[in-house]
C-alpha cells in the first residue's frame, strides 16, 4: 500500500490480504478493511469494484458506513452503540464457527503441520 492514498481509489493486496481507502464522507481517513472468508471480499465488476460487508467506521469521527458497489459508494444509516456491539459480537461468532469448521476434522498434528508450512508462505 502507499503511504499517500489517492481519493476515489481503492487498493487492494491479494499478498497481504487487505485492502484500504480513503473514507468515502471525505474526511480524509485511512480505512483498511483485512479480505477473507471471515472479513470483507472485494468483487471487480465492470462497473467497479464491490466491497461487502458494509463498511462502518465507528472507530473514526465521521462514523461513516457504507458499501462500495459496482465502483459507487452506497451509504447506510449510521449505527447505535448497541448496533455495533452486536455487529462485532456477530463478526466474532462468525470467525468462530467457520474456523472450527475448518478444522473440526484435523488433529493436533495437521494444524501444527499447517501452522509450519505457513511461517514459510507453502
Amino acid at each position: 500500500m502507499p503511504k499517500q492514498l489517492e481519493p476515489g481509489i481503492l487498493y487492494v493486496s491479494e499478498k497481504f490480504g487487505t485492502a484500504a481507502h480513503l473514507c468515502a464522507c471525505g474526511c480524509g481517513e485511512k480505512i483498511r478493511t483485512p479480505l477473507g472468508p471471515t472479513e470483507w471480499s472485494v468483487k471487480e465488476t465492470t462497473g467497479g469494484p464491490s466491497v461487502w460487508p458494509s463498511i462502518g467506521n465507528w472507530q473514526k469521527a465521521c462514523q461513516s458506513h457504507y458499501v462500495i458497489q459496482n465502483g459507487k459508494i452506497v451509504w447506510h444509516d449510521q449505527w447505535s452503540a448497541a448496533r455495533i456491539a452486536a455487529g462485532r459480537q456477530g463478526e466474532q461468532e462468525r470467525r468462530k464457527v467457520h474456523y472450527a469448521a475448518m478444522y473440526a476434522n484435523e488433529g493436533l498434528w495437521q494444524r501444527f503441520w499447517k501452522w509450519i508450512k505457513s511461517l514459510y508462505g507453502s
